[in-house]
């Protein structure tokens, strides 16, 4: 065998390698891949409150949970009013040990036993400001609450941060 046969035979051999490892590397690429199996460790169960205010008939605090949706929370608090607007929703998470803000009472549609809860406001001033709503109407702004007779500045000042007149 001469040196120039012994040389095209490797390099047929070398070639027909090449082919054989590409073709197995080809084939592996085609196959029917078998599935993914993704594993994902299951969320976190939780439970909490969830303050609601603004265009809902009945603001406050509701139970929430991990299931909840914004819906759930909604329905929860007696439905929308006719005011909501739905692009101006707002959540915010307090951080740990923050304090919560107080839950507001709205002037507007409180009971005499509820305006009776705030500082300063027995039966007597409570009983002023439903007959103050019923004749003159709803309040526009928390600080017509100092036209009610038997309400002045100071009481108004000791109670304006936990009153509202949101609808």
């Amino acid at each position: 065998m001469t040196k120039a046969n012994r040389f095209w035979t490797l390099i047929i051999i070398f070639l027909i390698a090449v082919i054989i490892v590409g073709s197995l590397i080809a084939w592996s690429k085609y196959l029917p891949n078998r599935p993914i199996e993704i594993l994902m460790s299951p969320a976190e169960e939780w439970q909490g409150e969830v303050y609601i205010d603004g265009a809902v008939n009945n603001p406050g605090a509701y139970p929430l949970t991990t299931e909840d949706a914004i819906k759930d929370i909604i329905q929860a608090a007696g439905g929308t009013t006719t005011e909501a607007d739905f692009n101006q929703i707002r959540l915010y998470i307090p951080k740990t040990g923050e304090a919560e803000p107080p839950q507001k009472v709205n002037i507007n549609r409180a009971e005499a036993w509820l305006l009776q809860a705030l500082p300063g406001i027995g039966e007597v001033r409570a009983q002023a400001i439903i007959d103050y709503r019923q004749q003159n109407g709803r309040f526009r702004h928390i600080n017509e609450l100092t036209k009610v007779e038997g309400i002045g500045t100071a009481t108004f000042e000791n109670i304006k941060h936990l009153i509202t007149v949101d609808d």
